[in-house]
């Protein structure tokens, strides 16, 4: 089973949370270290996304500590996740389809000038500035001007995983990247998921398609009905085994850990 390093990006331990007398999370440990892809992977209601919300600060835990780059950290809101250094692609994109790709790209950071008591959009700096941004990463669009309601499904996910890129720094979280792609769209994803990593950023993959974070992370964390059953590293378990760990909470036998009493 894998081991986190001395000192992770992301360093979440003993984390509960409960929601009345549910309890989503019941002590699960998590850590991404610096410059790695994880594979977050759990079936519907196994506390995986609930575990996200408490590290972009949508939820508090009701237990647990939190350290970000070896320091003692309390995200109580999701701009200062982003403060941190950590960006979100949700599922829904979060882009405005009559926006265009520039604008979407600057959403809430706006360029702009100044001329007296008035503060003009720089639209001209916004689209050359997203357009090579975009371009350092391989993703090539054909008008920064275009709007985001005319892109496909998966030029829109690439937009949406630039502008995290571009503005995370250190942690990137990308929340069912692939769902609804087609296979082209889903291979370009998932280089873009690459490159980020090349970038220097740390990344957590969450999704129901292992073939897919399969390909492109280095760990693998499996959580179950709000605990977490392991850490494995991509070259020491099979896709089939995943899949199994997920759908059962059963580890196979040789990659459990050994009691340190043991002979």
């Amino acid at each position: 089973m894998a081991t986190r390093s001395e000192t992770p990006l992301v360093d979440m331990r003993g984390i509960v949370k409960t929601f009345g007398s549910v309890e989503a999370l019941r002590g699960v440990d998590f850590h991404v270290d610096r410059q790695e892809i994880v594979g977050l992977l759990g079936d519907n209601g196994a506390g995986k996304s609930t575990l996200i919300k408490i590290l972009t600060g949508v939820h508090t835990p009701t237990y647990g500590e939190i350290e970000f780059e070896g320091k003692p950290v309390h995200i109580n809101s999701p701009h200062e996740a982003r403060e941190l250094g950590i960006e979100t692609v949700y599922q829904d994109l979060a882009l405005v389809p009559l926006m265009s790709i520039a604008r979407n790209f600057w959403l809430g950071q706006e360029l702009a000038r100044n001329y007296g008591p008035v503060r003009v959009l720089n639209h001209r700096e916004m689209s050359d500035r997203a357009r090579d941004a975009l371009l350092d990463i391989g993703i090539r669009i054909r008008s920064a001007d275009e709007p985001v309601g005319s892109l496909s499904g998966g030029e829109r996910q690439s937009i949406a995983i630039g502008r995290a890129v571009y503005f995370g720094k250190k942690l990137l979280i990308l929340d069912e990247p692939t769902s609804a792609l087609s296979v082209k769209q889903t291979g370009e994803v998932l280089n873009y998921t690459r490159r980020a990593k090349e970038r220097g950023l740390s990344v957590i993959f969450i999704t129901h398609n292992i073939a897919h974070v399969h390909e492109v992370a280095d760990r693998f964390t499996i959580i179950r009905g709000g605990r977490k059953i392991g850490d494995f590293y991509k070259e020491e378990v099979s896709e089939i085994e995943v899949a199994q760990m997920v759908m059962t909470g059963a580890v196979p036998e040789r990659l459990r850990l050994v009691p340190a009493d043991a002979d």
